[in-house]
C-alpha cells in the first residue's frame, strides 16, 4: 500500500471507528433527559443537562493536559482507552443510580479531551495542505453518520409510546454499549505512519506517535506539548478562532441535547412526540453528512477560501432558529415530565421542527469542516496544542450551555445562539482574509 493510501485508509477507519462510538454516544445524549424524567424519582435524582454541563466541564479543564497524555501513551493507544471509558458512561444507563452516573460524566469528560486531542493529531499526520480539506470533510462525513444510525433505531423503537419502560431503556442501551465497543476496536486498525524526516528536521507524526528514536524522552515531550499549548493559547488568530469556536459549543449542546428534549415536551405532537426525537437526530445527521460530504469534494477550490462554507452555516443557523422560535413553546427545554400544552406563534408543526434539525445539521457541518481545516492547515507542525484549545473552548461554552439550559426559556437561549454566532462569524472571517493575504504575499500560512 503506497503511503497516500495507508493515509487515507486511517482516515476512513479513524471516522468509522468515530462514528460507531458516537452513534452510541450522541443517541444517549439525545435521549438521556427523556429517559431520565421516565425513571422513578425515589430511585434516581440526576439530571441529563447537569450530567453533560459536568462532562464538558471537565472536559475543557483536561484538555490543558490531553497533549501531554498523547504525547506519553500516543494517538492510537489513547483513543482506545477513551473509547472504553465512553462505553462505560453509556453501559452506566443499563440500570442507572445516582452516583454512578455522575461519577461516569467526570470520566468520560476527561476521555473527551484525550479522544479528541488524539483525534485532531491522527487528522493532521494523515493529511498534507492538498488534502486537509478533503480529509476534514470525509471524516466529518463518517463521524456524523451516527447521528442517522442510532436515532433510526430510536424512531422506530419508541414510535407511539408516551412512556419509556424499563425493558425499552435495557434494551437501548445495551445495544448502544456494544455499538461503542466495536468502535473502540476498530482504533487498532490505525497503522501508524514511518518517518520520512529529514536529519535534524521536526516532524510531527513522530512527536505524535511517540517514536522511541526522538531525542527527547517522554517527560519532556509532555512538558514541551502543555508549554505549545499555553503559548498558542495567546496568539492573536487562536483568540479570535475562539469566539467561533465558543458559537459550536453553544449551538453543540442546542441541537444534540436541548432541542431533542425540546420536541419530545411539545404535547401537541400527540403519540410521536417520543419518536420524533429519533427522527430529529436522523435529520441532523442528514445535514451533518450532507455539509460534510459536499464540503470535502469541493475543498480543492480555494479560490473562495472558506468564508463561503461559514457565511452559509450561520444563514442556515438564523433560518433554523427563527423557526424553531415561532414553532416551539418557550418552556419546552425546562417542561416537567408531563409536557407541555402551550403554544408559540403558530400551532405547532412535526414537519418544520424535522426541517430545523436538518438546518441545525447542515450548519453545524458549515462550521466544524472548517474550523477543522484551517487548524489542520495552519498548525500542522503544532496540531496536538491547536485541536487541544479548540476542544478546550468548545467543550467550556458546550458546558456553560448546559447549565443554563436547566433554566433559561427557548427564546433566550436562541437570543444567545444569535449573538455569539454573529461574532464567531466575523471573527473567522477575519482569519481567514489574514490567511488570503499572508498566501498571496506568498508568505507561509501558519506564520499568520
Amino acid at each position: 500500500m503506497s503511503p497516500e493510501s495507508k493515509k487515507l485508509f486511517n482516515i476512513l477507519i479513524l471516522g468509522v471507528s468515530f462514528m460507531f462510538i458516537f452513534t452510541a454516544f450522541q443517541t444517549c445524549g439525545n435521549i438521556a433527559q427523556t429517559v431520565i424524567t421516565n425513571l422513578n424519582s425515589t430511585e434516581f435524582h440526576g439530571s441529563g443537562y447537569t450530567s453533560m454541563s459536568i462532562i464538558y466541564g471537565v472536559f475543557s479543564a483536561s484538555n490543558l493536559f490531553s497533549p501531554s497524555v498523547v504525547a506519553i501513551v500516543g494517538p492510537q493507544l489513547s483513543m482506545v482507552i477513551s473509547g472504553i471509558f465512553y462505553s462505560l458512561y453509556i453501559a452506566v444507563f443499563i440500570q442507572p443510580s445516582t452516583w454512578s452516573f455522575y461519577t461516569a460524566s467526570v470520566f468520560i469528560g476527561i476521555a473527551a479531551a484525550v479522544l479528541w486531542t488524539a483525534q485532531g493529531n491522527c487528522l493532521t499526520v494523515n493529511s498534507d495542505e492538498n488534502t486537509i480539506g478533503r480529509n476534514s470533510g470525509v471524516f466529518w462525513a463518517l463521524l456524523q453518520s451516527s447521528l442517522f444510525f442510532g436515532n433510526l433505531y430510536i424512531y422506530f423503537a419508541w414510535q407511539g409510546k408516551t412512556y419509556i419502560s424499563e425493558s425499552d431503556r435495557r434494551t437501548v442501551f445495551i445495544a448502544l454499549t456494544v455499538t461503542s465497543l466495536v468502535g473502540t476496536v476498530l482504533f487498532f486498525l490505525i497503522r501508524k505512519q514511518e518517518d520520512t524526516k529529514a536529519p535534524g528536521e521536526e516532524d510531527s507524526a513522530d512527536e505524535i506517535l511517540g517514536n522511541s528514536s526522538s531525542s527527547q524522552n517522554k517527560i519532556e515531550r509532555a512538558v514541551a506539548a502543555f508549554k505549545r499549548s499555553i503559548k498558542l493559547s495567546f496568539t492573536k488568530k487562536i483568540l479570535l478562532l475562539s469566539v467561533t469556536t465558543a458559537y459550536t459549543g453553544l449551538e453543540l449542546t442546542f441541537f444534540s441535547g436541548v432541542y431533542g428534549t425540546c420536541i419530545g415536551a411539545v404535547n401537541r405532537f400527540g403519540t410521536e412526540e417520543k419518536s420524533l426525537i429519533g427522527l430529529s437526530g436522523i435529520f441532523i445527521g442528514v445535514g451533518e453528512i450532507l455539509g460534510g460530504g459536499i464540503f470535502g469534494l469541493l475543498s480543492k477550490n480555494h479560490r473562495l477560501g472558506r468564508n463561503p462554507v461559514v457565511m452559509l452555516g450561520i444563514i442556515v443557523h438564523f433560518i433554523a432558529f427563527y423557526l424553531i422560535f415561532v414553532n416551539l413553546p418557550n418552556n419546552a427545554p425546562v417542561a416537567p415530565m408531563e409536557g407541555t400544552d402551550d403554544v408559540a406563534y403558530m400551532i405547532p408543526s412535526k414537519e418544520v421542527a424535522i426541517f430545523c434539525s436538518f438546518l441545525l445539521g447542515l450548519g453545524d457541518s458549515c462550521f466544524n469542516t472548517q474550523l477543522l481545516s484551517i487548524l489542520g492547515f495552519m498548525y500542522a507542525e503544532d496540531s496536538a496544542p491547536a485541536f487541544a484549545i479548540f476542544k478546550f473552548v468548545q467543550s467550556i461554552c458546550a458546558a456553560v450551555a448546559y447549565f443554563y439550559s436547566n433554566y433559561l426559556l427557548l427564546q433566550w437561549q436562541l437570543l444567545i445562539l444569535v449573538v455569539v454566532g454573529f461574532f464567531g462569524t466575523i471573527a473567522f472571517f477575519a482569519v481567514e482574509w489574514q490567511a488570503a493575504a499572508s498566501l498571496a504575499r506568498g508568505s507561509d500560512y501558519s506564520s499568520i
